[in-house]
């Protein structure tokens, strides 16, 4: 009897023991004996994997070209010319002087260009993904009408007479402010301004409660004013350019033209050159442009595709006719290091 008792003392401790440990619960995935795939890369598997890649990246790198090509772009660079010749050594004081700003400007159309089409205004040298002016603004403003006097990291266009600036920093202040008037044969070709922007930034970046309030009103003027009974979520010029870009030339949606123009069309634009780019060396160009189904104009994606296609195309054939000079039996032994040396050393 008393060892009975004894052995089951001992089970117990075993019990409790095992209940205890920090054993994981054995599985196939635990002790790593999943099935696993371990490919041999023979020569004509390599070859295979080269030209497979080949034959998919060579179409759609044609087809991507294509696309580019088949989008028509008008591009007229015009801050130089919409100078006056008595101001051609003078930049700066005109753009910062009261005359008369108004440039015309006429485009030859070269062929025909299906609506809607994409007007666009570049700029060249500005710096928009700068450190200090990226962060220049207050995202806590721009969507709550209860934020209106947050404005951290909004200085020097914070403050104005005392009041907080709504919308603050210095991207919105630097707001662009050139205007397009487009005309064909004496008819105004109109321009739609809604839907340019990103609807998500319109539904969730901007407020429908946000007016701006106390907008350039300061002594330096940077760019364009705002309409103050209009809401942020709708003034869809400065949430386009509150997408800062990455690059010191970009390209930003003005509007869109919804009618076709025919080949031998001219295009009368009237332009309102307000915008100071002469203080840093920049450029302006105005550019009209069709789409495709991969956008607007842009080879690199095609070049790219038919770049490494063609770089495995030519590694396929060179790893064919390495093959089919020197075979070489899978497997080996004697390629061994310590076969091909004497001795074994």
């Amino acid at each position: 009897m008393a060892s009975t008792g004894s052995g089951s003392a001992g089970s117990a401790d075993a019990a409790i023991g095992r209940k205890h440990t920090k054993r994981p619960k054995y599985s196939k995935f635990t002790q790593q004996e999943l099935p696993a795939c371990k490919p041999i890369l023979t020569p004509r598997a390599v070859i295979s994997s080269f030209l497979i890649v080949t034959v998919f990246f060579i179409p759609i790198g044609f087809a991507c070209l294509f696309a580019s090509n088949d989008v028509v772009e008008i591009i007229d660079r015009y801050d130089s010319d919409c100078i006056p010749e008595n101001f051609k050594t003078n930049k700066v004081g005109y753009i910062q002087s009261s005359v008369d700003k108004t440039c015309k400007r006429t485009l030859n159309v070269t062929k025909n260009m299906k609506s809607p089409i994409y007007v666009y205004y570049q700029l060249d040298n500005f710096y928009q993904n700068h450190r200090r002016y990226v962060k220049s603004r207050n995202d806590e403003q721009l969507r709550d009408p209860k934020k209106g006097n947050v404005t951290e990291y909004c200085k020097p266009e914070d403050l104005s007479d005392g009041r907080a600036i709504v919308p603050c920093g210095l991207i919105a202040w630097s707001l662009f402010n050139d205007t397009y008037n487009f005309s064909r044969e004496n008819n105004i070709l109109a321009v739609n301004k809604k839907g340019i922007s990103w609807k998500s930034d319109r539904e969730h970046k901007f407020g429908k409660d946000v007016f701006p309030i106390n907008f350039q009103n300061g002594s330096l003027i940077g760019g364009a004013r705002l309409n103050e009974s209009i809401p942020l979520s709708e003034q869809e010029d400065l949430i386009v350019w509150m997408r800062t870009a990455a690059l010191p030339t970009f390209r930003k949606l003005y509007g869109r033209i919804e009618v076709d123009l025919k080949a031998g069309d001219q295009i009368h634009v009237t332009v309102k050159n307000n915008y100071n780019t002469y203080s840093f060396n920049g450029k302006k160009t105005l550019v009209l442009s069709t789409t495709t189904w991969l956008g607007g104009k842009n080879n690199f994606l095609g070049i790219a595709y038919l770049s490494v296609g063609g770089l495995c195309f030519f590694l396929a054939m060179t790893f064919t006719i390495i093959y089919l000079i020197k075979p070489r039996q899978l497997g080996d032994p004697s390629y061994l290091s310590w076969n091909r040396s004497p001795g074994g050393q």
